[in-house]
């Protein structure tokens, strides 16, 4: 009995998992005029806690920041010589996933809800969503390890900015920041040797 308890507790995590793994298509279509993305950006800190991303606006939300927009595999943010070094880990109530944009998919990492490791600040654990762009510095443009980092840095850049424009257009609030406990964090999302967590950004819905 205990055993058909625990692998009845296993099943159900995995189905829970691969649930929020399966998202929708982006729509690339609509949203506020680009102008209007511009006068209305800004960054916030205080989120609601209760409400969450759908499924639609956080397909949304990562196809904008960093998604294939052509046939060629080419993506919604530059990145130096194409490199495309960047990877979007997303931490969720539901745990820790990879964005997969050429299957348009989260890939599981963790079952584990450590979007209080998305920042040393207490208002991360509140957001619904938080985005760490990691830089892989060994496919990273450059001739040295501090050439890398900085070119990946403004790589990362470009795709916060998309995040920003499209939290913009969708009424919601957003934050970045470089305030990370890299080591704590980089364990948890298993990354390897090479791989720098460039920045973090928080998206939600604004706490009235």
């Amino acid at each position: 009995m205990k055993n058909l308890l625990l692998i009845s507790v296993f099943v159900l995590s995995t189905a829970v998992i691969s649930q929020a793994a399966d998202l929708p298509s982006p729509q690339k279509s609509g949203g506020a005029p680009l102008m209007e993305a511009l006068a209305k950006r800004s960054t916030g800190r205080v989120f609601d806690s209760k409400r969450e991303l759908s499924q639609q606006q956080l397909s949304n939300l990562l196809w904008a920041s960093y998604g294939i927009n052509r046939t060629d595999g080419k993506r919604t943010a530059a990145s130096a010589h194409n490199t495309q070094e960047t990877s979007i880990y997303v931490l969720l109530k539901d745990g820790a996933f990879l964005y997969n944009p050429q299957k348009n998919s989260l890939e599981a990492i963790s079952p584990e809800d450590i979007r209080a490791l998305g920042g040393t600040q207490d208002f991360v654990k509140d957001a619904s969503v938080t985005l760490v762009f990691v830089a892989d510095l060994a496919k990273a443009a450059g001739n040295n390890p501090s050439a890398k980092k900085e070119v990946a840095a403004i790589n990362v850049g470009a795709i916060s900015q998309n995040a920003y424009l499209y939290c913009a257009s969708e009424g919601l609030v957003t934050g970045a920041r470089m305030s990370i406990d890299r080591e704590k964090l980089g364990a948890k999302l298993k990354l390897k040797e090479n791989h720098w967590i460039a920045l973090a950004q928080s998206v939600g819905y604004e706490k009235k």
